[in-house]
């Protein structure tokens, strides 16, 4: 995705923002970016009270830094229309299915119910038909033509 310059009255040349996402890939990043912030979250609840010793605690801990700052990463790329965080936030979703089936397995009816329509929510928009065009780029070759 290349912005090219374009001509301004009085001659000077500007360079063009790049076509925003669609709607669908914005939403989905904000899920996905409030997904990392809970994420970040829990890597703070365990690192103060995981039951283990300090290396556990720091290892679950450095764990969910890690995948909180790489979906909150993949939701700002998303919303700045990089077309690249698409397929990872997709797999992160697909991930989660575990998750939501044992907090429903658990009896944790809420969390799982609430997680379960953000996982499938934020999967069928980051698989829809706009998102799907606009990450091979389909939308800007169909404008230029």
């Amino acid at each position: 995705m290349t912005s090219e310059p374009s001509q301004q009255p009085g001659g000077k040349a500007r360079r063009t923002a790049p076509d925003a996402p669609p709607v669908q890939v914005r939403a989905a990043a904000a899920v996905v970016g409030l997904e990392g912030l809970v994420g970040l979250g829990a890597a703070v609840v365990f690192g103060v009270a995981s039951e283990g010793g300090l290396g556990d605690r720091i290892g679950e801990a450095s764990y969910f830094v890690l995948l909180g700052g790489a979906l909150v990463l993949c939701a700002v790329l998303l919303w700045r229309g990089r077309h690249g965080a698409r397929t990872p936030s997709i797999v992160t979703q697909l991930l989660l299915v575990p998750f939501v089936y044992s907090q429903l397995a658990e009896g944790r009816l809420a969390i799982g119910v609430v997680a379960l329509l953000l996982v499938v929510g934020t999967f069928l928009l980051l698989v829809s038909e706009p998102a799907r065009r606009w990450s091979m780029g389909a939308d800007e070759r169909s404008r230029a033509e």
